[in-house]
């Protein structure tokens, strides 16, 4: 099986002892405490399930400013983008050298952390501007990665973290959220050797479907990770449980079994572009997986990036920086002269009419008609349940009006 990242084995923050877990626990209620971010929470459950391997908990200063201008630590390990817990507000640490990190997505703010203090530092704006504009490529606050990175506050607390609980991604995608152990685990049991992994944010519909089945039939692939982000997205993206029973359904019902699994992982989308996709290539590594799916525009937002700058990039990184391996997937879309989803820079003779397309705003326009869109587009099982999303949503609009 290929090796975690920087490391032999995992590196999983959360503590998996429970008498070590309720002592850790009872303590945390003693230390002073700080609520997390959303961003620095999700970082906090990343750490925990062993995707951030090998990295103990969050950067100080000169790590992170080092990994956004050189794409390494300060040591030398490769990382494209700073692991930070970045706060407003020190003054509830006073002089702590271990606070307890609150949870700022669950109700009554339950400890999700416990973390030695290692340093507190001051971001300038200077420093603020400088990491902003390499990892996210703009200092536009239109951004919406940019917008949540910059008012994550100007104080930087480093230090190693253990981590008590999944915060809600455990109890609510319950059978979906995987630690990176528990899919190494999967895979292992299941004796797949060549591993292909696919990050979504959104619903599949047919042309994603069919990349996963290109990938996997070039590489030779033993089988599919349908890997789902379960974090907090932009406003206007589906939500999670929605995109879970799209990619559930269609797996069951178009693809034969043990041939795909489908699992989340607990991370706030960063919208980072070419950044973001080598740091989901880092942690699809540390899951077990050997190649990950870089499509158009993955993990880009508006037009801030060009098509395939998330696969350029690679091209980019020193060799060996990592051992997983990027399948380059074109646009996709279904041809009328072959008569099924094909990847558009691949084959000849085709104008834009030759191919069934629709927009993603006209998608969400028929779906919010109760229109199913071609069957060349999306599965009709997959379609009903985005229309009945999206006409429940029209009805609590109309009853809010």
């Amino acid at each position: 099986m290929i090796n975690p990242h920087g490391a032999e084995s995992l590196n999983p923050r959360y503590v998996s002892d429970e008498t070590e877990r309720r002592l850790l626990a009872a303590e945390a209620e003693a230390l002073p405490s700080i609520i997390l971010s959303s961003a620095a929470g999700a970082n906090a459950v990343m750490l925990g399930a062993g995707y951030f391997t090998p990295l103990s908990g969050y950067m100080n200063l000169a790590d992170a400013m080092s990994v956004a201008t050189e794409m390494h630590t300060v040591d030398g390990l490769f990382w494209p983008v700073p692991v930070l817990n970045m706060t407003r507000d020190i003054s509830p640490i006073a002089d702590a050298s271990r606070i307890a990190l609150r949870d700022p997505n669950v109700e009554g703010n339950p400890v999700l952390a416990v973390m030695d203090l290692e340093s507190v530092e001051e971001i300038t704006l200077d420093q603020l501007d400088v990491m902003t504009e390499k990892v996210f490529g703009t200092l536009d606050e239109s951004h919406p990665g940019v917008a949540v990175f910059r008012d994550s506050g100007k104080y930087c607390l480093a230090g190693s973290i253990q981590v008590l609980n999944y915060s809600y991604f455990a109890d609510e995608f319950a059978g979906t959220f995987k630690t990176a152990v528990e899919i190494r685990d999967e895979i292992r049991e299941r004796k797949w050797e060549t591993v292909v992994a696919f990050q979504t944010r959104n619903p599949m519909h047919l042309a994603h479907e069919e990349l996963c089945r290109i990938a996997k039939e070039r590489l030779n692939a033993d089988g599919i990770v349908i890997h789902m982000l379960l974090g907090r997205l932009k406003d206007g993206d589906i939500p999670a449980n929605i995109r879970e029973a799209c990619i559930r359904t269609m797996v069951d019902v178009y693809f034969p079994e043990n041939t795909v699994m489908v699992n989340g992982y607990g991370f706030d989308m960063l919208y980072a572009g070419p950044r973001e996709a080598v740091l989901h290539a880092l942690f699809r590594q540390n899951m077990g997986a050997t190649h990950l799916i870089v499509g158009r525009d993955h993990a880009g937002v508006g037009d801030y990036y060009g098509p395939f700058d998330a696969q350029t990039i690679f091209d980019e990184i020193p060799d060996g920086a990592l051992d997983i391996e990027i399948f380059r997937g074109d646009h996709t879309a279904w041809s009328k002269k072959l008569d099924k989803v094909v990847m558009m820079g691949e084959v000849e003779d085709h104008s834009p009419a030759d191919y069934i397309t629709v927009s993603g705003t006209r998608m969400r326009e028929l779906l919010s008609e109760g229109v199913a869109p071609p069957r060349e587009i999306s599965r009709p099982e997959v379609a009903q349940i985005l229309i009945d999303h999206y006409q429940i949503g029209e009805e609590q609009t109309a009853v809010g009006e």
